[in-house]
């Protein structure tokens, strides 16, 4: 089996961050059960120019190159830290600027984090509803931590250590499955050349 694209992105502007320990918990479990290159991106990574761009055009290189890995992979890991009950701004800008036939059917697994657990329905209030308008293929389990989750800069709690875990086997499924599924139609594409 060819190695698929896996892209993590993490809405948070700073490093290290809670955010993009979560996102690269669920890379890492989805990377066990199935043959992934893996490239994780910060928001801080798309650079200033992210927020003054009002169309594709006008986006930073580093800012292009990111919305282009999230269009171009096989798969996704997005998490966002949560302010104010919802998304980031800059989350959803980026998204704003992504084509939406680029993330139809593809397997993506939700994630965010939050000061407490009040914040815990945004991945379903807020998340799942925009990677339903680009008809993504959203994982079943979501994964939410809160600031006790988090002990030394790692993931302290088995309960969301066991969510991570089945998030990432599913979008590991989902993947592998969709890749299957494609290897076939490539296969008579390149022979009839």
């Amino acid at each position: 089996m060819t190695r698929l694209r896996l892209v993590g992105f993490s809405a948070n502007i700073q490093r290290p961050s809670k955010t993009r320990t979560l996102v690269e918990a669920i890379a890492a479990e989805a990377a066990v059960r199935v043959p992934v290159d893996v490239r994780i991106f910060d928001l801080v990574d798309a650079g200033p120019g992210l927020g003054g761009a009002f169309s594709r055009d006008q986006l930073s290189l580093p800012a292009r190159r990111i919305v282009e890995a999230v269009e171009e992979a096989d798969a996704l890991v997005v998490g966002t830290p949560v302010y104010k009950g919802a998304y980031t701004g800059l989350f959803k800008h980026l998204f704003d600027l992504v084509s939406p036939e680029a993330l139809a059917g593809k397997p993506v697994a939700l994630a965010a984090t939050g000061g407490g657990s009040r914040h815990a329905l945004v991945v379903e209030h807020s998340l799942r509803p925009l990677f339903g308008f680009f008809t993504a293929l959203t994982v079943p389990t979501a994964v939410y931590a809160s600031d006790p989750d988090f002990r030394d800069g790692g993931l302290d709690s088995v309960v969301i250590r066991q969510r991570v875990a089945e998030a990432g086997a599913q979008l590991a499924a989902l993947a592998g499955a969709r890749a299957a599924e494609a290897a076939p139609l490539a296969r008579v594409a390149g022979g009839a050349r």
